[in-house]
This record gives structure tokens, sequence and C-alpha cells, in this order.
């Protein structure tokens, strides 16, 4: 018997960095994964280029949008709003009420998200492109030419390859 998936709350920073390496897909093929989105992340994702990739991905199911409607949730949304953007907000607060993680790479967000959810629910998109690395789904090489190109967008990682990771 496989073990249940981890849901994982996809902010938009995150989505765009994979979308700028051409790399929802692996959204989907992250066996030990579970994404979804709320409404909130959905509404930031407004390039016309980008918002195309998203719905894409949603369309394959590599990718859910869920709502934040929960009485707790929207309380939790409410206090975060205070504190980081309101998609970091929503993610965190959807995360926190159904027990999930969350993908980011805001500083701010990720410091109040380990926090509230603990070291080990709080994914970057480094840790997500390392993860398909050990999955198999990736070589080094071919994360290395990601942050090649996140750097370019300016998202730069602190390391000098994936390699020093592995």
């Amino acid at each position: 018997m496989s073990s249940p998936r981890r849901v994982v709350v996809a902010d938009a920073d995150v989505l765009i960095n994979l979308i700028h390496v051409n790399a929802l897909q692996l959204l989907g093929r992250m066996g030990r994964f579970e994404f979804l989105v709320v409404e909130d992340v959905v509404r930031e994702i407004s390039r016309p280029d980008q918002a195309a990739a998203f719905s894409h991905a949603v369309q394959q199911g590599w990718i859910r949008v869920e709502s934040l409607n929960r009485p707790d949730g929207l309380k939790a949304f409410a206090e975060l709003i205070w504190v980081i953007d309101r998609g970091e907000a929503a993610s965190l607060a959807w995360a926190v009420t159904e027990g999930a993680a969350i993908a980011c790479d805001d500083r701010k967000a990720c410091r109040e998200a380990t926090a509230r959810l603990g070291a080990g629910n709080v994914l970057t998109t480094p840790g997500l492109l390392l993860a398909a690395i050990r999955d198999g789904l990736l070589t080094v090489d071919e994360a290395d030419a990601m942050k090649t190109t996140l750097e370019a967008r300016r998202f730069t990682m602190a390391f000098q390859s994936f390699r020093d990771l592995v």
C-alpha cells in the first residue's frame, strides 16, 4: 500500500517560477504531493501567458483550485492579511485549517508558515526542484539550467548548483 500524498498549497510566486522554466508539469508528476491553489492565488496569476499555462495545468489535473470558506480558515486569513500578502495569507490559512503544507518563496510568508506549520511543511521553488531531482523527474543539469533561467529573472538561490544539495 502506498503512503498518502501530502497536500501542498502553492502560492503564486512558486507557480510563476515554474511557469518561467516550463516546469508546471512537475506538479502532476510528483507522486508524493498533491498540489492545489486557493482562489486568491488564481487572481494573482494575471499575465495572459501565465494564466493560460496555469489553466492548462488545472485542466491536466496537475493542480486543483479550492475555496477558502471554512469559518476557522476565514478567521486565520483575517489575522494573516495584516502580516503577509493576500494570496500568501489565503494559502497559509487554508494550509493551517486543512493540515496541509505550503509552497511559497516570500521570506516573510515562509517565516510565518514555519511558525504555524513547522519547518517540514514549507517548500520553496528550490525545494520542489530538489524533490523532483530526488524523485528522478529532473537531472541536476536540468535543474541547474532552470536555476540559471530563474536567476536571470532576479530569483536568486543561495547555492551554486543543485549538485551541492543532492
